[in-house]
């Protein structure tokens, strides 16, 4: 079985909105400046659209130097990203990290906007994978996030109204796998990277927030219970950890080297 790379997302800021890259060179922690950078609250807590859904309003871009971020209503943030700050502790899902305070100027920025006080943090330091062998910046768990196109279009024909697939905020998209068929690869060929599906992605609130609008509903979360409810959670997507490194372009055939 073949499939076809369609879609290449990269997130430098944790739940601000994702970059389309067209190619891109695929390191030991994912995509390149992928959840690089993350807010915090009080005690170090990480942010995200689970409290502050504004967030997936936020456009962040990075170049490896500068941090842009465009927001609705607010001029655009324009750092110049800082590595002799001060480290704190920071904690993704509990589980204690490290990142470097980016500055009084984008804490301010950040806290007018979200309403909230917050800090801007650049990931120093290491993270591995709780399986798998991986290592990740501010990412929930994985480095990367595989999700088949042909999924998304099953779920849509339960749906009254399509979803876009950026609800899933997938890293890969793929197509030629057929519906679900992420989950039944172990290994993959993407180009001349190598890539190892790990564990199956169980999904939160933030697929019920409007990528573009940041309204709520009560979908797709209600639909996917219906069929896709595994091991005590909604699953939807595979997370995965690179094997062999190499350059991933949009077309890049996918070979199946391993399947379940």
């Amino acid at each position: 079985m073949h499939g076809t790379l369609t879609e290449l997302n990269a997130y430098p800021l944790k739940s601000g909105g994702g970059t389309a890259l067209r190619s891109a060179a695929l390191t030991p922690r994912g995509l390149p400046f992928d959840r690089e950078f993350m807010l915090i609250g009080p005690g170090g807590r990480f942010l995200s659209q689970r409290e502050f859904a504004r967030m997936a309003l936020l456009r962040p871009s990075y170049d490896g130097e500068v941090l842009t971020v465009h927001a609705p209503g607010a001029a655009p943030l324009v750092h110049k990203a800082v590595d002799d700050g001060e480290v704190l502790d920071v904690f993704i899902q509990r589980k204690e990290c490290q990142g470097i305070d980016q500055g009084e100027e984008a804490a301010a920025w950040f806290s007018e906007l979200l309403g909230d006080d917050c800090r801007l943090v650049r990931f120093t330091g290491h993270r591995a994978t709780s399986r798998g062998g991986g290592e990740v910046m501010f990412a929930d768990g994985y480095p990367l996030l595989v999700i088949s196109a042909e999924s998304l279009a099953d779920l849509n024909a339960r749906l009254d109204e399509p979803l876009p697939m950026n609800r899933f905020r997938p890293s890969l998209v793929f197509e030629g796998l057929g519906p679900y068929g992420e989950d039944d690869v172990r290994l993959l060929r993407v180009g001349d990277a190598v890539i190892e599906m790990v564990k199956p992605c169980a999904r939160c609130l933030i697929t019920t927030t409007d990528q573009e609008t940041a309204e709520r509903g009560r979908e797709p979360l209600r639909t996917l219970a219906t069929y896709r409810t595994r091991d005590r959670g909604i699953q939807f997507g595979y997370n995965a950890v690179p094997r062999a490194l190499g350059t991933l372009t949009i077309g890049d055939e996918i070979e199946i080297l391993e399947a379940r």
